[in-house]
């Protein structure tokens, strides 16, 4: 049997996790999910991290990005859970995007991203719409530093606009949100596995 793959959820909820985030619950979900087809994976709450703003790999002064940059880099999968603030991904997020935006330079031997043939799907929560908008824009920055979309790789809940309920309340997983949950997991898989054992060439 091959060996099992990883996944790494980055939760870019505002809050450390010494408060309950939907976020996470989402991504952890997707986590289970993606746990029936033999994936291994972690949690990083983002916000529990010192994470420099800047686009290099390290920016000294006690940096922890490259902690969290390690677990990427180790993992098959990265999946990016976030909320949705003001129409956009949380400033946490996006600080993390920015981070990565220095793999652009960092290749392998033959000249290929440290990320590529890894996998990339997302998760996102909030009380109103924007969800398509949140996921369009992880979706193309993820791709440009190197990783793969599967299709359908996108699990979320908005709540009613204008009202208080959050994911992490709900009594049930609704039924729309478990059947993108598990056809996410299932695509990103799929293909994390097909581009283990089959890497793009390089160029």
């Amino acid at each position: 049997m091959s060996t099992a793959l990883s996944a790494v959820v980055l939760v870019g909820s505002l809050k450390s996790s010494s408060e309950p985030s939907s976020s996470e619950v989402l991504g952890r979900q997707v986590l289970d999910a993606l746990a029936e087809h033999g994936v291994v994976g972690s949690v990083v709450r983002l916000a529990d991290h010192d994470i420099r703003p800047g686009v290099e790999v390290d920016m000294g002064d006690g940096d922890q990005w490259p902690l969290v940059r390690q677990q990427v880099l180790s993992a098959d999968i990265l999946v990016v859970a976030t909320p949705i603030w003001m129409g956009q991904p949380s400033s946490v997020t996006k600080r993390a995007l920015e981070r990565l935006d220095a793999e652009l330079s960092e290749t392998d031997e033959e000249g290929r991203m440290l990320t590529s043939g890894k996998v990339a799907a997302v998760a996102v929560v909030g009380n109103e719409d924007g969800a398509h908008h949140v996921s369009a824009e992880l979706y193309q920055a993820l791709d440009d530093v190197g990783f793969t979309i599967p299709a359908n790789a996108v699990t979320y809940w908005v709540g009613r606009a204008m009202e208080g309920v959050d994911y992490k309340d709900l009594d049930e997983v609704p039924e729309a949100v478990a059947k993108a949950t598990a056809t996410l997991a299932l695509n990103t898989a799929h293909l994390a596995r097909l581009l283990r054992d089959s890497p793009y060439p390089a160029g």
